[in-house]
């Protein structure tokens, strides 16, 4: 295992991060507080709670998921696609390197920023909702993993991307429509028969559905069917990745 090379590549990409610091923060933190300003105030003053829990409490985890899931795309897909765009991306085929190296160094990289953004949108939460986690191990977990494979996910997207067009249509068109209609902001039991079975087609349900049940023991399916959905993910998007550098797709053109 290559750790120096592991190493550089993960703190280019942290330092990237570090150089635009306060846009990566400021942006969660108003866009969390202005959520909770329309959903928790507005909208939930006239629902007073949802399975025994408050509205404003209710959305913590969903807009965590919301937040985690885009921040995980975006800073993979684009950590990857950048060397690609400048022609840098040859520098790292011809490296003394695998792969799975480069993979850890990109990939590592843009989930711990997006497991950062997690933590401030939890703390910033926190500031207008008294917010008890119950089991916080599950919490880490379904957080870590989610970091995980979605920055896996946007590394694909990364890959397959040409453009910097290309690189938003899946975020704003798949990725955004999924969160939303996925339970964040609702409980799928409040949907009429037919939409909560269409409901456990949308793989997001059972990432926000964990990840509520590590907070208020309330969930919308098990959780280990849940925590199951996440590593079937993860290895989906290990096996597609696996296959792209080996096959030199859209890397080797």
């Amino acid at each position: 295992m290559n750790f120096s090379a592991i190493k550089v590549i993960y703190r280019a990409e942290m330092m990237r991060a570090i150089n635009t610091l306060f846009q990566t923060l400021a942006s969660p933190v108003i866009s969390t507080s202005l959520y909770f300003i329309v959903f928790g105030s507005a909208i939930g003053s006239r629902i007073q709670t949802i399975d025994g829990i408050s509205y404003g409490l209710f959305i913590v985890p969903g807009l965590t998921m919301l937040t985690i899931l885009t921040q995980s795309i975006s800073n993979a897909s684009f950590g990857i696609f950048f060397p690609k765009f400048n022609g840098t991306i040859y520098e790292i085929l011809i490296a003394p390197l695998s792969f799975f190296e480069a993979l850890i160094g990109y990939v590592g990289a843009a989930a711990t920023k997006a497991f950062v953004i997690g933590c401030v949108i939890l703390l910033t939460a926190n500031l207008f909702v008294d917010l008890e986690i119950q089991h916080p191990i599950w919490m880490m977990t379904f957080l870590v993993l989610t970091c995980i494979s979605f920055s896996l996910f946007g590394f694909i997207i990364g890959l397959w991307a040409d453009s910097f067009e290309k690189l938003q249509i899946v975020p704003i068109l798949v990725i955004t429509p999924l969160v939303f209609l996925g339970g964040s902001f609702y409980s799928i039991s409040m949907l009429p028969p037919f939409w909560q079975t269409v409901s456990l087609f949308n793989p997001v349900v059972y990432l926000v559905s964990g990840f509520r049940w590590s907070f208020f023991e309330v969930s919308d399916v098990n959780v280990w069917t849940s925590l199951s959905m996440i590593f079937v993910f993860l290895a989906i998007c290990l096996t597609i990745v696996s296959l792209m550098f080996k096959t030199g797709y859209k890397l080797k053109d």
